[in-house]
């Protein structure tokens, strides 16, 4: 029969019958048996024929549905809602910073249906909940879209982008962009080659665990990145997320060297290549560095403009080079990020492939597979052939920053650009992309 509740089969019979709905108090007769609690709604990959109560001490039972089972209706419940108290009242003196809504775990709640999280809050919600942000700035609030990060697409990024420009040249004192975290740096990437030298600063923030739980990180990134909008010295797009499992840090990366490196982590974002612009504590921001675009200094372009005809292709043993002329050919592509080995190394057989896709006017840019140092494509001899063949190395640009560049520059240029064009941008500093030494990798913590 249909899902009823999310069970199906006798236990959805039972439970139809009984005019029972979730949230409702039930006894549940098995084997001479009574079982009295509430129902819940059936995790969806759990067993549709297993009756799920909360009892009332707080935990939860299943009670497998048989012949003979029966179900009585106690009380109805209503519905739970979420009421978020009302926002605070504005502050005088205080600068005004506005949160950008777009959906992600920072925007997500417990859905209790299927033990996972969806979109249920706004922008104004989060900031309504969090009281502290009072102390901070005048915060106002809008969603421009409530879409999982793992969905957006350069278009998105066209669309943030331009309603941050309308905010910074109305003079907000800062915008904080609340996102989903699997794909913050691609959207960092984007919006720092979008918003170039802006005014004020750009703060992404996310959450790895939604902000109705009890571990939930969502608070205090949240204020931390209020807190960055409004009083950093820099002027930079950035991400704003935890620094360690505690609450007593928090890192400030810079938009084109942050990379999440772990699934589910509260510390999952680092930089990579680079030290973070600074690091919020107990005490306030402490910066970590000086090199960086200054709050309402000048040089501020806007360039909002990204073209999808490039893909980062991930090299592997064995891969066949002719894979990149389908891709080209059958997706229109005007450009190739490749994720290479060690020091920007493919298999020596892409040479002939990478030549005639260089001729023809398509970009081969090589990046590394490996996290941290730069390509050096000259002290191999396989290196110095791809180069000869067209590839172009990329230094230390992370891979997933080197392909929202080139969408960025293919868009800029527009048209059928000039091979030397795109290769003269691509190696171009713009925001941070191409650090000026290496710094050495981390060690481990234990």
């Amino acid at each position: 029969m249909e899902s009823y509740a999310g069970y199906r089969g006798l236990a959805a019979e039972l439970l139809k019958e009984a005019g029972v709905m979730v949230g409702d108090e039930v006894e549940v007769v098995k084997d001479g048996k009574a079982y009295h609690g509430f129902l819940m709604a059936r995790y969806e990959y759990g067993d549709p024929e297993v009756i799920v109560l909360k009892l009332g001490n707080g935990y939860n039972i299943g009670v497998k549905a048989s012949y003979g089972t029966r179900v009585v209706k106690l009380t109805a419940s209503s519905q739970p809602s979420f009421n978020p108290p009302p926002p605070p009242q504005p502050r005088q003196g205080l600068p005004h910073v506005v949160v950008i809504g777009t959906g992600g775990t920072i925007a997500s709640r417990i859905d209790y249906r299927t033990g996972g999280v969806r979109a249920a809050m706004t922008a104004a919600d989060l900031v309504s909940i969090f009281p502290e942000i009072a102390e901070i700035a005048n915060v106002s609030a809008e969603v421009l879209m409530q879409v999982y990060s793992e969905n957006l697409t350069p278009l998105h990024w066209t669309r943030m982008a331009e309603r941050i420009d309308q905010l910074l040249r109305q003079g907000v004192g800062g915008v904080v962009v609340a996102h989903g975290t699997d794909t913050m740096g691609y959207t960092a990437a984007a919006l720092s080659f979008a918003l170039q030298k802006p005014p004020r600063p750009v703060v992404l923030v996310g959450a790895q665990r939604s902000s109705d739980r009890p571990s939930s990180d969502a608070a205090t990134n949240l204020i931390a990145a209020v807190e960055t909008a409004s009083k950093a010295p820099f002027a930079e797009v950035v991400v704003c997320m935890h620094a360690w499992h505690s609450d007593d840090m928090i890192y400030i990366h810079r938009g084109t060297r942050v990379v999440k490196m772990h699934t589910s982590s509260r510390s999952a974002f680092q930089s990579i290549n680079a030290q973070p612009l600074a690091v919020r504590t107990g005490t306030g921001l402490k910066l970590l560095t000086t090199d960086f675009h200054r709050r309402d200094e000048d040089g501020y372009v806007f360039s909002p403009t990204f073209d999808e005809h490039a893909m980062l292709v991930k090299f592997f043993p064995g891969m066949k080079p002719e894979t990149l002329t389908i891709l080209v050919e059958k997706l229109g592509l005007r450009g190739v990020i490749l994720e290479g080995t060690g020091l920007g190394h493919v298999a020596s057989s892409f040479a002939p492939v990478i030549r005639e896709l260089t001729d023809t006017g398509v970009f081969v840019g090589m990046t590394s597979q490996c996290r941290y140092g730069r390509v050096n494509m000259k002290v191999y001899d396989n290196g110095r052939d791809l180069m000869r063949a067209g590839a172009v190395p990329l230094d230390d640009m992370l891979p997933e920053t080197a392909l929202v560049k080139l969408m960025w520059v293919l868009g800029r240029l527009g048209g059928k650009p000039d091979y030397e064009d795109v290769k003269s941008l691509m190696l171009k500093n713009i925001c941070g992309e191409i650090g000026a030494r290496t710094l050495p990798q981390p060690p481990p913590s234990y």
